[in-house]
């Protein structure tokens, strides 16, 4: 049985190429939730998804999906072709160019000045560093971080 790791591979690989601009392939999840396997494909474009961009991709993803042969999927499952929403994740250096000046929140492998979550303004990513300016109680601060400490980064909603 493939592993859930093949089949994430396994399914961008195939669908990588049928997603035009201006939609941009995100990221893609296999799971269980509740007693159902999901594959979830998460796509954007640059003025976000409606539900009919959802509709026309899902159209265009599904019988790809049948396609792979031997079947990579062990159980049945859902199709659920959905945008990233507001927390969405930056899994690439480009994604992260791409949120230069927007609200972040980065989880590190190993602490930086004590710290191993920022959330703050991302104000610059150049040379691999990332700039993220952010609230220490009351004071701002700016702190480099190098991207190869970053363990996950996404968006995030300032509260």
């Amino acid at each position: 049985m493939a592993t859930i790791a093949t089949i994430v591979d396994l399914v961008t690989e195939v669908i990588q190429p049928a997603i035009k601009e201006p939609f941009e392939l995100v990221d893609v999840e296999y799971g269980k939730m509740g007693g159902d396997y999901v594959l979830s494909i998460f796509v954007d474009k640059p003025e976000g998804i409606t539900l009919n961009d959802t509709a026309d991709l899902t159209e265009i993803i599904s019988p790809l999906l049948d396609q792979i042969k031997p079947d990579p999927f062990p159980e049945q499952y859902f199709l659920e072709v959905t945008s990233p929403g507001l927390e969405r994740p930056l899994k690439t250096k480009e994604a992260l160019e791409g949120a230069v000046g927007k609200y972040v929140n980065i989880s590190l492998y190993k602490a930086v000045e004590k710290q191993k979550v920022f959330e703050g303004n991302l104000v610059g990513f150049e040379e691999d560093v990332l700039t993220i300016e952010y609230m220490d109680k009351t004071r701002k601060k700016t702190v480099d971080i190098p991207y190869n400490l970053v363990s996950k980064a996404r968006l995030a909603v300032k509260l």
